[in-house]
C-alpha cells in the first residue's frame, strides 16, 4: 500500500471473503497480521489478483467462480461483472490469478489464460483486445508467470512491453497422472504499439511451470523455481527445474536465454522469489501438499535460500556504485539528488532504477513494475570517484503508483544496494 503496510484478501472457506493487514515495526517491536473484523470483501475470492491503483486505491480481479471485480475502499455499486473472466474459463479454470499490469496510460493490461485485453476500469470499459497468444494456457493452474519489462525514460515511457513465459499443456491438471511436459515457450508483445503480435522467438532452455520470474535492477529478469513436468495443485508436479535462466531483455531474439547455477531444493508448487535490497533473490518455500509432509520425494520444504545473480560476483566489484547520500522521498516529476561513490572513475552517469516490493504468490508477483528514470547530470566531487547524480522522479502515478520503493545506481551493468525511497505527490 502507498503507506508501506501490506494488505492481503482472500481465501478459502472462512478466509474467502477476509482482508488482512500487516502495518511493518521497528526489529524490537512486535507486529503481526490483523484480520479486519469491520470490512470485508463483497465477493468471495480464492486465487485472485490484487493490483494497486494510481490513487491508492486496490482493484482485486476474479478469483475462482467469481467472475468480477471490485476495488478497496469499496464501490457503492459493489462488485463489476467482468466478462473476460467468463470468456477466458475452461474445464481446468486457466483464468485464475489473471496476470494485471497497470499501464502508463492509467489502464491495465489484463491477461487470462492465453488471451488479453486492455482495460479502463474508470469507465468499466475494454479499451482493445490483444491477439491470442500461442501455445499452452499459462494462468493458474497452468503456472505460466508474467511480467511487465521495465518502463524506460530513454524513450520517454512510451514503449511497454508484455512478458509471458511458461505453462502447461492443456489437460496437465485434468489428468495429473500422465506428467504431462511443462511449457518452453515465451511470449513478448509491445501493447503499446497500434497493432501488436505476440513474438514467440524465444525459447526457455528447460520447460518450466510454476518458475517466478523476477525483475533485476539491470532491467533483465529473472525466472526461478518451478517444474518440467504437470502443473499447478497438490502433487500435481514432478521432474523440478533446478536451473535458473537469466533472460537478457534487450538481446537479440533467440539469444536472450543463459542458464545460471543450479539448487538443489526442489521449489515447486507453494514456493516463492522476491528481489532483496542486496540484489539478491529471497526464495522460500513449496508444498505441493495440503498439510505438512515430509516423508515423500517433494515434501513440505521449510528451508529458505537467496540467490546471488551474476552481477554480484567479486569480478564486477570494480563497477560496483554505491549509494551514500539520498532522499527518504521524492515527488513525482521533480528532479532530485543522489550521491554516489565507487571504486573507479566511473565512464558514465549510472542508471536510477526504480524497482516495487511486489506481492508474491503462486508464480505470479502481483505488482512488479521497475521504471528506469531520466539522469539530467552526473557532477564528478573534485578528484574523488564520488558523483552527485540528478535524476527526474516519475511524472506521474499511472507510471508508478505512490509508495516505497528500492532505488538502485547501476553502472555497466552492476547495481548498487538499493535504499529505499517513498514516491508521493
Amino acid at each position: 500500500m502507498p503507506d508501506g503496510s501490506l494488505m492481503q484478501t482472500g481465501g478459502d472457506f472462512d478466509g474467502v471473503r477476509k482482508i488482512r493487514t500487516f502495518v511493518p515495526c521497528e526489529a524490537s517491536g512486535i507486529c503481526d497480521w490483523v484480520e479486519s473484523t469491520t470490512q470485508e470483501l463483497q465477493s468471495g475470492r480464492w486465487y485472485s489478483t490484487n493490483q494497486l491503483l494510481p490513487d491508492g486505491r486496490q482493484i482485486i480481479i476474479g478469483g475462482r467462480s467469481a467472475f468480477n471485480l471490485e476495488f478497496i475502499p469499496p464501490n457503492a455499486n459493489g462488485p463489476l461483472y467482468f466478462p473476460f473472466l467468463n470468456a477466458t474459463n475452461d474445464d481446468q479454470n486457466d483464468n485464475l490469478y489473471p496476470y494485471v499490469h497497470l499501464l502508463p496510460s492509467g489502464n491495465l493490461f489484463v491477461f487470462a489464460n492465453r488471451d488479453s485485453i486492455e482495460y479502463n476500469y474508470l469507465t468499466d470499459t475494454v479499451v482493445r483486445t490483444f491477439p491470442r497468444i500461442p501455445g499452452e494456457p499459462r494462468n493458474y493452474p497452468s503456472g505460466g508467470s508474467s511480467v511487465m519489462l521495465p518502463l524506460l525514460a530513454s524513450n520517454n515511457f512510451s514503449i511497454v512491453e508484455i512478458l509471458v513465459c511458461g505453462g502447461a499443456q492443456y489437460g496437465a491438471y485434468l489428468n495429473s497422472a500422465a506428467q504431462m511436459t511443462c511449457s518452453n515457450t515465451c511470449g513478448r508483445m509491445v501493447v503499446s504499439d497500434p497493432n501488436p503480435t505476440w513474438a514467440m522467438d524465444d525459447i526457455m532452455p528447460i520447460p518450466r511451470c510454476m518458475g517466478d520470474m523476477i525483475l533485476l535492477p539491470t532491467r533483465d529478469v529473472m525466472i526461478i523455481n518451478g517444474a518440467q513436468q504437470g502443473s499447478q495443485g497438490w502433487t500435481n508436479a514432478i521432474n523440478p527445474a533446478f536451473s535458473p535462466v537469466l533472460y537478457y531483455t534487450y538481446a537479440s531474439p533467440g539469444y536472450r536465454m543463459l542458464t545460471m547455477a543450479p539448487t538443489t531444493i526442489a521449489r515447486m508448487y507453494h514456493s516463492t522469489a522476491n528481489l532483496m535490497q542486496d540484489g539478491r533473490i529471497f526464495i522460500a518455500g513449496s508444498n505441493p501438499h495440503q498439510f505438512y509432509v515430509f516423508d515423500v520425494d517433494y515434501p513440505t520444504e521449510l528451508r529458505l535460500e537467496a540467490f546471488s545473480p551474476h552481477y554480484l560476483a567479486p569480478s564486477h566489484d570494480l563497477q560496483r556504485p554505491t549509494v551514500t547520500v539520498s532522499p527518504l522521498q521524492i515527488t513525482y516529476n521533480t528532479p532530485f539528488t543522489v550521491t554516489v561513490s565507487a571504486p573507479v572513475t566511473l565512464a558514465g552517469p549510472p542508471e536510477i532504477n526504480l524497482v516495487s516490493a511486489p506481492f508474491s504468490t503462486h508464480s505470479y508477483q502481483q505488482g512488479q513494475r521497475v521504471v528506469s528514470l531520466a539522469v539530467s547530470s552526473s557532477v564528478q566531487i573534485a578528484l574523488a570517484t564520488l558523483y552527485q547524480i540528478t535524476a527526474v522522479a516519475p511524472w506521474g502515478p499511472t507510471l508508478a503508483p505512490p509508495g516505497y520503493y528500492m532505488l538502485f545506481a547501476v553502472n555497466e551493468a552492476v547495481p548498487s544496494t538499493a535504499v529505499w525511497v517513498l514516491l508521493s505527490t
